[in-house]
């Protein structure tokens, strides 16, 4: 019996203790990166022929001290290397340090080899030759804590590649954790249940293969021409020979009985191509139908109602655009809940962040390391809607009459929203105090609508776990009264997130829904931020804007998403020009003026800081827009309070103002106080803040307060006359 230690990828440790337990190994125990295991040389080989996980298989030689060179040296040189390595042969050395006196990896090998040769040499005048490829011998030190650890690779190199990859695509996935995946999503028992496997991002086919391969109980090394233990003096060429030929017989057996249930696709036709030659390498080709589509259009292959769909997709790192990637997983979700109902799927995420994109509620996580990056494997069970209808639990008594309330707003709320044409609306605005949370409507422009419902701040007094009960309550319950399945309701709850922000971490979904408003179209966000892209408890403000903006030049500062600007274009603005700091916003807000047929010159976009932009514009504009936040501090920014400097930014919008034009000034700082003996040398001021609140929002009267400021002696723009600023009283 001798001692060996399999190393893997982080991650893999148990599963790779269980599959030497079943190769027959003894004394089996899991280590960082690596299992420890005992057995006799038949144990090891059979560990280097059969292992889907590992990634070398070692023998340990020798365990010293080696905190300097010549203990290094010395320690090599005390084992007898011609038991091991014949005089004409080549070797290599592969070393790594951590935490010792010694950190250079090549040096440390260079110091190792030359204690090798240099016994030859002093022996016989021998001298072996390098071969840093495939060597007869390679050598492995760990030097850790000053402490080495001198073996012979047995493997020669990585267990992983299994002789039949020619081709490749950009960022292949290594053959051991593509079964790794396959087991954590328990593919044998999959297969053996007459189910298909489908991989709709097959890339060069390695899932598809291992897959086929595990199968059909093919040796995952039996492909492989080379091992390490080739070229060592105690190599048992009989016992090799009888495992091999036990794995040839084990893999025509196999293959015989093997059924055609492998399936895959990319969008990429030169992947699909690479996919296939793989495939006929690994003498497995006539069991894969391989396509080109896109991921989002697959379906199960006829005949199967169930199997596992597996799938390695970008990250965002090397094959592509990160922002784009939360979209793409969004979009695997949605096809894998709509067609494949009755099977699994297992997903390996760049992240969790990726991994929270995908609409479903996964069965199991692992963390698996791809490589230096770590990954998350996340396994679903796509349950069949059920044709008997759960059993419903009956509300309790606060849900119930929150539940009443809901349907009460609702009967007082629809007459109206109907005759108005509103879609986006407030249906719940924390009307019972038990029930701290906004629930808003979201209207597409076609479909079924959307809710979002945000929680407030429950009192001290209420422990955490009754507010989250109560929560799930308000989500139950508005669903139902409202008609909108779970997977259309964005939940955003008051957590303490990173950097203190309240809401905690929100989805990289990339998702956005298009959403009617009158007779606009507006994009937004329900899930990625706080706040959605559409402020609907400023429909009105926005309306107001349109009836000013005929014929003026059209001017949005802290512009988010630019829907003011739509509605001043739709107004037959003169022109628009919209600032905001943020570059995401302003993408967001060039999609929403398009999709409104406002494209162009006449509708410009600025990133910059709004102040910085009045101190160097010069342009003249006739109506003004101000909605700036509470409270910012970019790095890209003066920090900016609203109660502190919207005088100073009102006096410096004046300056771009022409003579018979409007500022609208708005926030949403509940305690806001405009400072009105400021202003009043420049502007007459009319205080608009109650007519602008829409009336689905008459609970929060102050969500926004709006104010009209005009340059003295000018006639309202909302009617009638405007008295000077002393004359009127204060909010």
């Amino acid at each position: 019996m001798s001692a060996f230690f399999a190393t893997c990828p982080k991650g893999l440790e148990y599963l790779l203790r269980d599959e030497l337990v079943a190769l027959g190994a003894e004394d089996v125990r899991e280590a960082l990166a690596g299992v420890h295991f005992a057995g006799t040389l038949a144990t090891a080989y059979r560990a280097c022929l059969w292992s889907r996980l590992a990634s070398r298989v070692l023998l340990p030689l020798a365990e010293f001290d080696a905190a300097t060179d010549d203990a290094l040296y010395a320690g090599v040189q005390a084992i007898d290397w011609s038991k091991h390595l014949a005089s004409h042969a080549t070797l290599a050395v592969d070393a790594n340090s951590a935490q010792s006196k010694l950190t250079h990896s090549q040096f440390i090998a260079q110091r190792v080899k030359d204690a090798v040769v240099d016994q030859f040499r002093q022996r016989d005048g021998s001298r072996p030759g390098v071969d840093t490829d495939e060597p007869d011998v390679r050598i492995n030190l760990r030097l850790r804590r000053d402490r080495a650890t001198l073996s012979l690779d047995l493997a020669g190199s990585p267990l992983h590649r299994r002789g039949w990859r020619e081709l490749q695509g950009e960022a292949p996935l290594k053959e051991n954790l593509a079964a790794a995946m396959l087991l954590r999503a328990r593919w044998p028992e999959v297969y053996a249940e007459g189910g298909a496997l489908l991989d709709p991002m097959c890339g060069s086919g390695t899932l598809l293969i291992e897959g086929a391969w595990m199968a059909a109980d093919v040796a995952p090394g039996l492909h492989r021409e080379y091992y390490g233990f080739l070229g060592w003096q105690q190599h048992d060429i009989a016992v090799w020979r009888e495992l091999l030929e036990e794995a040839r017989q084990r893999a025509e057996t196999g293959l015989r009985g093997l059924r055609s249930c492998f399936f895959g696709s990319d969008a990429d036709p030169r992947m699909v191509q690479t996919a296939k030659r793989n495939a006929q390498e690994a003498g497995v080709s006539g069991f894969l139908t391989l396509d080109k589509h896109d991921a989002t259009h697959v379906s199960p292959p006829p005949g199967y109602t169930r199997g596992l769909v597996i799938t390695n997709p970008p990250y965002g790192e090397r094959l592509g655009d990160r922002a784009e990637m939360p979209r793409l997983y969004r979009a695997l979700g949605e096809t894998l809940r709509e067609r494949f109902a009755g099977w699994r799927a297992a997903v390996l995420a760049g992240d969790a962040e990726l991994g929270h994109a995908i609409p479903l509620r996964a069965e199991k996580k692992y963390a698996l390391y791809n490589g230096a990056l770590e990954t998350v494997l996340l396994v679903f069970e796509l349950h069949a809607r059920s044709e008997t209808p759960r059993e419903v639990k009956p509300l309790s008594e606060g849900a119930q009459m929150l539940r009443n309330r809901l349907e009460k707003n609702l009967r007082h709320l629809r007459k109206r929203l109907e005759r108005e044409g509103i879609s986006c609306w407030r249906a719940y605005d924390q009307d019972l105090p038990e029930y701290a949370a906004a629930i808003d409507v979201y209207g597409p422009a076609e479909g079924e609508p959307w809710l979002h419902i945000q929680e407030y701040r429950a009192p001290a007094e209420i422990p955490a776990e009754t507010a989250r009960h109560r929560l799930r309550e308000i989500v139950r319950v508005a669903g139902e009264v409202l008609g909108v399945p779970r997977d259309r309701i964005a939940l955003k709850t008051r957590e303490r997130g990173k950097g203190g922000s309240k809401y905690g971490q929100f989805d990289q979904r990339g998702e956005f829904i298009e959403v009617a408003e009158g007779d606009l179209r507006f994009l937004v966000n329900l899930t990625d931020y706080l706040d959605t892209g559409l402020f609907i408890d400023h429909r009105l403000v926005r309306g107001k804007i349109r009836e000013l903006a005929r014929g003026r030049r059209f001017l949005n500062l802290f512009a988010y998403t630019a829907t003011a600007s739509v509605y001043a274009a739709d107004g037959e603005a003169k022109d628009t020009t919209s600032v905001d700091l943020s570059a995401t916003y302003l993408d967001w807000a060039s999609r929403n003026l398009a999709l409104n047929g406002f494209t162009g010159t006449k509708h410009r976009l600025m990133q910059a800081d709004a102040m910085s932009f009045l101190q160097r514009d010069r342009e003249r504009y006739g109506l003004i827009y101000v909605d700036p936040p509470t409270f910012s501090n970019s790095k890209r920014a003066d920090d900016f309070d609203v109660q502190r400097d919207h005088v100073k930014l009102l006096l410096a919008c004046a300056e771009r103002l022409t003579a018979e034009g409007v500022i609208v000034f708005s926030n949403n700082f509940r305690r806001f106080k405009l400072d009105r003996e400021a202003l009043a040398e420049r502007f007459s001021i009319e205080d608009w803040s109650a007519p602008s609140i829409p009336f689905d929002f008459t609970r929060r009267a102050d969500i926004h307060g709006c104010w009209i400021l005009r340059l003295h002696a000018q006639e309202s723009p909302w009617g009638g006359t405007v008295n000077h600023v002393r004359n009127q009283g204060k909010r």
